[in-house]
């Protein structure tokens, strides 16, 4: 069976934030302010950032802080989330220096990796 498709590799990026799902933004209004990790990806977003996600941890720890853990019944505010940017270098680079005021004090990580991007081989027509 022939390859049907090819498989094009360039190198991005990705940025792991950390953080606790407490952490707010703005100004406190009537239900709360703004949880932190929505607006890093509403601004990656706006940014043209390739994708962003925020993830859950059941476990852990961040920052020389206290291990933390869910409770059966009611979440942890303190327990550590993620939330994963994977860009380019540069943009990604250019992110945390526009909104530093918002990663100040945040354990950020940064990982090379390959984005694939995979497409259907045109066949050749035979003259």
């Amino acid at each position: 069976m022939p390859n049907r498709f090819t498989v094009h590799h360039r190198e991005v990026g990705m940025l792991r934030i950390y953080l606790k799902p407490s952490d707010k933004i703005g100004p406190r209004r009537f239900w709360g302010a703004k949880p932190l990790y929505r607006e890093l990806i509403r601004t990656a977003k706006a940014d043209c950032i390739i994708n962003a996600v925020a993830q859950n941890t059941h476990y852990g720890f961040s920052n020389h802080e206290s291990i933390r853990e869910n409770g059966s019944e009611i979440a942890d505010p303190h327990l550590t989330i993620c939330v994963e940017l994977v860009g380019d270098h540069d943009q990604l680079d250019l992110f945390c220096r526009r909104h530093g005021d918002l990663l100040g004090d945040k354990v950020i990580v940064y990982k090379r990796l390959e984005h694939w991007t995979i497409t259907r081989k045109t066949e050749l027509t035979r003259a």
